[in-house]
């Protein structure tokens, strides 16, 4: 894998880069939909290729290992071949998942017991089954494992949790050195850092995560209760550790502006459910604030879904079809919504990557962050 700077502003630690997989190319600042069980919700295969234009997609290490299971992967050739998806792939660990399985999971040294949400069976991850099973999923970029210690966590507890996170990253980069790629292609670890909200224990493991000179590295932890103006510090914080020659990714963020604010905290790469659970509710994100279609007021409204023209889903229905299939409990409504969402995302990066080369992006995100945050 080899990551690239092309382009830096020179108000703020934005950054434009192309991150190269054997895969494909992905051009950074980049969000990535994500197809936690091999699909992504709601949305064909080529709709996220010629409409959402997705460069890169993730998959979830906890759901695919419990369904369909290794065997099936494996016997298809990973999940590339499996979901017939030939651009680049990421594989979150299974972290998220075992924290927010707190009342069924016990942590020790050697890793996380869990009970499955399917059938109650009981399952174990380590490090180094974890790194296995990503190895057997195939992704282009697979991530340690880590604990992900929730947003109110005491300092006792987020410290304990930071050293299991620490002992746990040095096993999975031993277990990801001795074991050879399954597929003929190239994979890279990414190591994540934590440390809750507490500016002492983010730094020790930016310190950590950086000494070992990965791929790309990530933030964890955030957006989990936390307030946003801390959640801001913390990545200004990490991200003044981190190497600036490797790919950023924050994990699980987040709200349009959540995305732009970091970007100019000199963030790479973003992952969120929110484009996806939010289109199936009702809840389109466009360039002058979020509209809930499900609302009376967009009955008789006639116009395009968004004149923006994100997608093509956006000038081929009205608001006032998209509130009705809405209500009518149509199946159609999540997949207009969802393919809206994703592809204004990954367009608004696109924008974003657009006036970074241009050097104006401090200017135009403080242009964007007030419509964006608005409600129509």
């Amino acid at each position: 894998m080899k990551f690239e700077i092309q382009h830096t502003d020179r108000f703020t630690q934005a950054r434009a880069g192309r991150l190269t997989t054997e895969h494909g190319a992905i051009d950074t600042p980049v969000f990535m939909p994500v197809g936690t069980q091999g699909a992504v919700k709601a949305v064909h295969r080529a709709e996220l290729r010629d409409d959402i234009r997705a460069s890169v997609v993730l998959g979830n290490t906890y759901h695919l290992y419990l369904r369909p299971g290794l065997e099936v992967l494996e016997r298809a050739g990973g999940l590339h071949r499996f979901a017939g998806w030939e651009r680049a792939m990421l594989t979150d660990s299974g972290g998220y998942q075992v924290f927010s399985l707190a009342a069924n999971r016990r942590l020790s040294d050697a890793g996380a017991e869990f009970r499955s949400h399917i059938d109650g069976s009981r399952h174990f991850f380590s490090p180094e089954s974890v790194t296995d099973i990503q190895r057997a999923i195939g992704a282009d970029i697979v991530m340690a494992f880590d604990e992900c210690c929730p947003g109110d966590a005491d300092y006792a507890y987020a410290r304990r949790s930071l050293d299991l996170t620490e002992r746990w990253l040095d096993r999975c980069l031993r277990r990801f050195d001795e074991t050879p790629p399954r597929y003929g292609y190239a994979q890279s670890l990414f190591p994540i850092v934590q440390g809750c909200v507490y500016p002492d224990l983010r730094r020790r493991a930016a310190e950590y995560v950086a000494a070992k000179g990965a791929d790309g590295n990530a933030i964890g932890g955030l957006a989990v209760g936390e307030p946003v103006e801390t959640m801001y510090e913390m990545i200004e914080l990490v991200n003044g550790i981190l190497p600036a020659d490797r790919p950023r990714y924050l994990m699980g963020v987040g709200t349009p502006v959540n995305m732009l604010e970091a970007i100019a905290r000199g963030v790479d790469m973003f992952d969120c459910i929110m484009p996806t659970r939010n289109g199936r509710n009702g809840q389109l994100f466009t360039r002058l604030g979020t509209v809930n279609m499900r609302n009376s007021k967009w009955a008789l409204d006639f116009s395009p879904v968004d004149a923006d023209g994100c997608s093509p889903v956006d000038t081929a229905y009205s608001r006032a079809y998209l509130h009705h299939l809405f209500r009518a409990g149509e199946i159609l409504a999540l997949q207009i919504a969802s393919v809206h969402n994703l592809a204004f995302y990954i367009r608004l990066l696109a924008e974003a990557r657009a006036h970074i080369a241009a050097g104006d992006f401090a200017a135009w995100k403080q242009k964007m962050t007030g419509p964006l945050s608005s409600r129509l």
